[in-house]
Order: C-alpha cells, then structure tokens, then sequence
C-alpha cells in the first residue's frame, strides 16, 4: 500500500484499548468498523448450537479484526474478544467504504488486502472443523 493511501486511509481510524474479555461484537451484529491490532489477541468465534461460543481464530499484532463491514447486509459473519489487552486502530467502516468509492486505486488496494483475510480465515476455520470432526481440538 502506498504512503498515500496509508495516510487517507488515518482520517478514518482512531487508535483504542480494551481490556482482556471485551467483546467487539457478536455474529450476527451490524458490522460498522473493524481493526488494526498493534498490540494483544483477538479470538474469533462462532456460536454453535449446543455448544456456545467455538473459537474459530486467533489474532495478533498487524492483524485485521472483520471484513464484514465491506460487503452488504454489513453484518458480523462471526464474533470476536479480546483475549489480552487489545491496542488498535478502529476504522469507521462507512468512511473507509466513502474513501474507496472516491478511490477506485485505493478501492482495490483494500479490497485485494481483505480478500488475503478472508481467504486465510476459510483455510484455517477449515481446518478447525476438520481437526473438530476427528476430535482434535485446536484453538
């Protein structure tokens, strides 16, 4: 990503903290921000009838917490809490979408960078569900 872009891009974020057990949000939710971890562990789960929450993944610094919020309903696929300390950059998702429809170069660059998310979290829920079935639980 260009020094450009990463700079448009800081208009939309605030840096946060939260605690160790705060929820960010639950499945299901409307997804209008997601995160840059700079520092601690995000677990992302998925409530599975009869069970509760199931952590599907874990992640640490330089990691991005939800994608949802690009792709219509803009709801949250999964849920995610801070599993240490968390210190990150929140984006307001409807900003960072206004900056992207005003920038197709820009647009691309996001898009491209969280279709590299999505495609990794499939793999490893994947895999998860996989070890699950033959009783190897893996978090």
């Amino acid at each position: 990503m260009e020094t450009g872009q990463l700079d448009t891009l800081a208009h939309a974020a605030t840096e946060v903290m939260y605690p160790a057990g705060h929820r960010l949000f639950s499945d299901g939710e409307y997804a209008d921000k997601f995160w840059l971890i700079e520092s601690g562990h995000v677990s992302l789960d998925l409530l599975v009838p009869g069970e509760g929450p199931v952590i599907v993944d874990h992640i640490g610094i330089g990691g991005i917490v939800g994608w949802s919020w690009l792709l219509s309903p803009y709801q949250w696929a999964f849920g995610a809490v801070c599993v240490t300390e968390v210190k990150a950059y929140q984006f307001d998702a409807k900003a960072v979408r206004e900056l992207c429809a005003a920038d197709p170069a820009l647009r691309a660059e996001v898009t491209a960078r969280l279709f590299e998310v999505v495609a990794r979290r499939l793999q490893d829920t994947r895999t998860r569900l996989i070890a699950r079935s033959y009783g190897e639980v893996r978090t």
